[in-house]
């Protein structure tokens, strides 16, 4: 008998990424109800998301998906943990390892990019053109990356908190300053430098220089893993799905509907961060490129972790795997949908 139950076990884990698909086709089963919030206004970096939700992949998985955008003012991370919402867009695993200091009943399940877009600008031929150089300007700073990765980068790469100045997400102090350097988003402020200032600044991703993170990661409560697997399964593989075909197929849709939620974007901020994406492998690269979209490994989140407790951002001995986990990812969801001719990623 208990030969018989595990057997049927592996059966149902094995067909639960078809299973949303049948319910839907089906027709008589009515989808599952889901709320998905993101970390702020829409935008092309949710994507994926948008698309799954615009050209039906939701639906085929039994999913009415329902997506709450985040804002200035916006904590969709608390509606999570109150249960008002069932998944939530966190930008990198910080924020997990910190709900796990705090005992926040949340886990990461999937990651949709590989590498985290924050970058550091500098202007040309001012002698930051090279990432070695960085620590020596005067750094543009938000409130948020100083107290993650800039810790970071005083730890790795010797930067001196004296002499930061705030970045209030307004590009003209940076531009005006030649002999600075300021954070940003690989997918959106060097377009806004370019539009203001008039000029293509010097860009480094942290991600190409040891800041390992994972980003863009879908959490849940640790009661949805535990009592409805095969619900995040369903809406891990078909955001999985979502984002290949945002990245690799017809995207006008979702764009359309990020426009029309979001009136402040535009047609060319859009293409711009969508070319980023492609360009530095945000969302296919690395373990992706075998495991699909969504890939993390033991390793990886293990080494950030090191990181982050060396530069005393998050204190050590946590156990660190109870912040995520590998049940729903690394299973090639997807890698169909990638062309062959897609170009390797720097």
């Amino acid at each position: 008998m208990k030969r018989f139950m595990l057997m049927m076990a592996a059966v149902a884990a094995f067909a639960s990424p078809l299973a949303g698909q049948a319910r839907a086709q089906d027709g008589r089963t009515p989808p599952d109800k889901v709320t998905f919030a993101t970390n702020w206004l829409p935008q092309a970096e949710h994507g994926g998301h948008y698309q799954a939700l615009a050209d039906g992949t939701y639906a085929r998985y039994g999913l009415d998906v329902t997506i709450t955008p985040g804002g200035p003012q916006a904590n969709n991370r608390m509606l999570l943990v109150a249960g008002k919402v069932d998944f939530y867009m966190t930008a990198n695993l910080i924020p997990s390892f910190s709900a796990l200091e705090q005992k926040i009943p949340v886990v990461a399940v999937a990651s949709m990019f590989q590498k985290d877009p924050f970058i550091l600008m500098s202007h040309p031929g001012q002698g930051f053109d090279r990432w070695e150089d960085l620590n020596k300007a005067t750094p543009f700073i938000g409130a948020e990356a100083l107290a993650g990765v800039f810790q970071w980068l005083k730890q790795e790469y010797g930067f001196r908190e004296a002499g930061v100045k705030p970045y209030t997400f307004n590009p003209v102090p940076f531009v005006a300053d030649k002999k600075s350097i300021q954070q940003g988003y690989l997918t959106s402020e060097p377009f806004a430098v370019e539009q203001v200032g008039k000029f293509k600044p010097n860009i480094f991703l942290a991600a190409d220089h040891g800041f390992d993170t994972y980003s863009t990661l879908i959490e849940t409560r640790r009661d949805m893993v535990e009592k409805r697997p095969d619900l995040v399964q369903r809406f891990v593989d078909a955001s999985i799905i979502g984002w290949y075909n945002y990245v690799y197929g017809d995207n006008a849709a979702a764009n359309a509907r990020i426009k029309r939620e979001n009136p402040d974007m535009t047609d060319a901020q859009i293409a711009f961060s969508l070319a980023k994406m492609k360009e530095y492998g945000i969302v296919d690269s690395g373990e992706a490129l075998v495991k699909g979209v969504g890939a993390m490994s033991d390793e990886r989140v293990k080494s950030f972790y090191d990181k982050m407790t060396k530069a005393g951002v998050i204190k050590p001995g946590l156990d660190v795997k109870a912040a995520y986990t590998l049940r729903f990812v690394n299973k090639g969801v997807g890698l169909d949908l990638r062309p062959k001719d897609a170009g390797s990623a720097r």
